[in-house]
């Protein structure tokens, strides 16, 4: 990471935490008072090939004592009611503002990848992560409904596995790859306003109409 991009992911993670703190902990009281404790989820994501550290996320599902691997549509049902808005308009992220001020990721990077992954493809990520892993990114801007749309199809975790890591790792890394190779303080700029007002325009999910009953 460049000094100018650390010194404007600090300076913008400062900002967004001033501004959004309000907002978080209201988030935090409602993920209490409606789902109980623990309000945050810290997982264990990959900064390099071989050194972890926490990601930190508001909890959005139901706690789970196997839980492990990537979201897919066996994990659908633990899903809560606020946690399907959290993750709508992205506001379980919030936490990892903390994860930028470490110097644990940047605003725009590629996603953090599980332990799992990077051992599996250690070729690739060994090239993907020479990039800070991110909050947003080419991959999230391009990608992440369709990968959604894969992953909730999955009926399975071992269905998830096999789609995430042959349909969606190497689409990711390609994207991730050409943001590394492009890189700059005006791209991350460029990237995080497609995002936000990506964001922005996130509609409702339209609910199917109620047809009326044949006589």
């Amino acid at each position: 990471m460049t000094p100018g991009k650390r010194l404007f992911d600090l300076a913008l993670a400062l900002i967004a935490a001033v501004i959004l703190l309000l907002p978080a902990a209201l988030i935090a009281l409602w993920i209490l008072i409606r789902s109980g404790r623990p309000v945050f989820y810290v997982a264990e994501r990959m900064k390099t090939v071989d050194q972890p550290f926490a990601l930190w996320k508001f909890r959005t599902m139901t706690m789970s004592g196997g839980d492990s691997g990537v979201s897919g549509g066996d994990k659908t049902a633990r899903v809560t009611p606020e946690g399907r808005i959290l993750r709508r308009c992205r506001l379980d992220e919030i936490p990892q503002l903390w994860n930028i001020l470490k110097g644990d990721m940047s605003f725009v990077g590629p996603r953090p990848p599980l332990r799992q992954y990077t051992e599996r493809f250690p070729d690739l990520y060994r090239r993907v992560l020479r990039s800070r892993p991110g909050l947003t990114g080419l991959a999230t801007l391009h990608f992440h409904r369709h990968e959604e749309r894969l992953l909730a199809a999955c009926r399975d975790a071992a269905e998830t596995d096999r789609t995430y890591a042959r349909r969606c790792v190497p689409r990711k890394a390609r994207l991730d790859l050409i943001c590394q190779r492009n890189a700059s303080v005006c791209l991350d700029a460029v990237i995080l306003a497609q995002t936000i007002a990506r964001v922005v325009r996130q509609k409702r999910p339209v609910r199917p109409r109620n047809r009326p009953d044949k006589a």
